[in-house]
């Protein structure tokens, strides 16, 4: 059992090695952990506030985090590890990850000190930082469990003029054996992405997820989460995730069975009081390191083998994980600090407030954000053409946009937050990321959900009150920002048909835009939770 207490550890022999895993790690094969003699070395693991704080992060996901680094050391002691665990609570803790690996160095006096590379700009740089002011040797590895080292990306992306992902994905593809057969793609296509957008019957009943019930370990750190971060978003009523490596294997074989055939036919589609439908949900467990991408994907291909699931769904399924979830790390890594400070729009309004209450007359975006405060999750389609999608059009500022995304869900660790958010929901980074904004009027969220149903505006309704605002916002959009996207290509057919409409139906756009927008209330900081 993790420790609670700052009472002493059996002492390490001289000469160990102290080693570092964080909340992000939680792998046995963590690279950091290579080598590790039992006899001679320390595990340091620390719960930190800064880390919990430096965005107030929903309550479900410190949960998530603490309880199942508590669960790793448990596991790691039940080896003979020696597991150096700081709690929260500790009255010694500093808070900070420099202070408590600077203590640790001074309690065990090891030789070295060994990191894998963090995961998040700001911890390496502080990491970077602290490697110059420890009186011993601190070696950082790199982060062994992904399909492509960040050394990898660079190569790939080294002289080309596009960084599309699609390119990157087929020499994933190739580079890892998975869909192929030989050289070829299996089926015949790299991406069966048109065959996964359709709308979901009324009929058809998706499979509840898995949901785990705390453990005594997680109900006391859910007591701590209460006590300790009263102010933050979300709440603890019925936290159900996994946080041990066998609980969350027990997860992965649940998709694979019941929700994974399905998947691609309908892994865009939106239904209200239904937020899982037939998605993974399986990212806050790679994201934390529970789950390895290359087991999840491996079980998705041989359930393609056996028959149990449609090509078009597994290949939909490790597109996202062998392609989007590596490439976007690819392109954090690529271009960060610089990165995160683009706004290729000039965006600056302020979040509104019904991002924190979900207190809004439009039904789509009620129903995710209170999914989402309920849940600490939202699937990829409710995050990019709900959210997203009404960021964009709104023109809000990028940086509070992407604060609210790391914020409020689980599986937000900032290297695979950022780049969805900057590059493809808000297209902030002028096209790095994507070949086009993922803007949308209403008729896609009702093409695609049943949300418009029990909604006061009318998505049929281009003009007035009754209008779906986020008809006239996509025109108003597009007009406002025609100087930088008219001579995109893949937006030809909506500026021909924006120049068919005379100035009068634009300035109708325009004003019904101002009138929206002009009546948010904006969030203020610390109130509106």
């Amino acid at each position: 059992m993790t420790r609670s207490s700052p009472r002493p550890l059996p002492p390490a022999k001289p000469g160990g090695t102290l080693r570092l895993v964080l909340g992000d790690q939680l792998s046995r094969s963590l690279s950091a952990l290579d080598g590790l003699d039992p006899a001679r070395d320390t595990v340091l693991m620390m719960e930190v506030r800064a880390e919990a704080t430096h965005v107030r992060h929903h309550a479900q996901k410190i949960a998530l985090f603490f309880s199942a680094m508590r669960h790793f050391a448990a596991a790691l002691e039940q080896e003979g590890v020696r597991v150096d665990y700081i709690r929260l609570d500790d009255p010694s803790n500093t808070q900070s990850f420099a202070g408590e690996i600077t203590r640790a160095v001074e309690r065990h006096a090891p030789a070295r000190v060994i990191a894998t590379e963090p995961g998040e700009w700001r911890v390496e740089d502080a990491l970077l930082a602290l490697r110059e002011e420890l009186p011993i040797p601190l070696e950082i590895r790199p982060d062994s469990r992904f399909f492509a080292t960040r050394g990898d990306f660079e190569r790939w992306a080294e002289g080309r003029r596009s960084l599309r992902m699609e390119f990157f994905y087929r020499e994933m593809r190739r580079a890892h054996g998975l869909l192929m057969e030989g050289e070829a793609p299996l089926g015949g296509r790299w991406n069966f992405d048109a065959e996964n957008r359709e709308a979901l019957p009324k009929d058809v009943l998706a499979p509840a997820p898995p949901r785990f019930a705390p453990d005594a370990i997680t109900a006391e750190v859910l007591e701590l989460v209460t006590r300790e971060f009263p102010g933050h978003f979300g709440t603890l009523e019925g936290f159900g995730w996994a946080v041990t490596r066998e609980d969350a294997l027990t997860a992965l074989d649940h998709f694979i069975a019941h929700a994974l055939p399905r998947f691609g036919d309908y892994q865009d589609a939106m239904r209200a009081g239904d937020p899982f439908l037939f998605h993974a949900i399986l990212s806050p467990y790679l994201n934390v390191g529970l789950l390895q991408p290359r087991e999840v994907c491996a079980a998705a291909e041989r359930a393609f083998h056996e028959g149990a699931a449609p090509l078009n769904a597994v290949e939909g399924f490790i597109r996202q994980i062998l392609g989007w979830r590596e490439y976007v790390r690819g392109i954090y890594w690529l271009k960060m600090p610089d990165y995160a400070h683009s706004n290729h729009f000039n965006a600056t309004r302020p979040l509104p407030r019904f991002f924190w209450d979900g207190q809004t007359d439009l039904a789509c975006l009620a129903h995710v954000v209170e999914d989402t405060r309920a849940h600490a999750y939202a699937h990829h389609i409710q995050r990019l053409m709900v959210i997203g999608n009404f960021a964009l059009l709104a023109g809000l500022d990028p940086a509070a946009v992407e604060e609210w995304f790391l914020i409020v869900y689980a599986d937000a660790v900032e290297w695979v937050e950022l780049p969805n958010v900057h590059g493809m929901a808000l297209f902030a980074d002028g096209g790095v990321l994507g070949s086009k904004p993922y803007a949308a009027s209403g008729a896609y969220i009702d093409r695609m959900s049943d949300y418009c149903a029990s909604c006061r505006y009318d998505p049929k309704v281009k003009s007035g009150p009754k209008a779906c605002p986020f008809n006239y916002l996509y025109w108003d959009f597009l007009d406002r920002n025609r100087d930088k996207l008219a001579r995109n290509p893949r937006l030809a057919m909506p500026y021909r048909n924006l120049a068919r409409f005379d100035e009068a139906r634009r300035h109708t756009f325009r004003t019904d835009a101002a009138r929206f927008l002009d009546g948010l209330e904006p969030a203020q900081a610390g109130r509106d939770w």
